[in-house]
């Protein structure tokens, strides 16, 4: 894991929300966020931006 998967797992933790539910919130499946939380892939800058003001940091 990168620091910035565990960070956004931790985030949507924190926020009580489901890979589902941001994975719905962001157009992409369950399974294309899983990868943001796992390490194996990142989101683009666009989508990342919209992360961050979605989970307010």
């Amino acid at each position: 894991m990168t620091k910035f998967s565990e960070r956004l797992k931790e985030l949507r933790k924190g926020k009580h929300l489901t890979q589902q539910e941001l994975a719905d919130k962001f157009g992409i499946s369950r399974v294309g966020y899983s990868y943001w939380e796992t390490g194996t892939r990142e989101p683009n800058f666009k989508t990342l931006v919209s992360l961050a003001k979605y989970l307010s940091v």
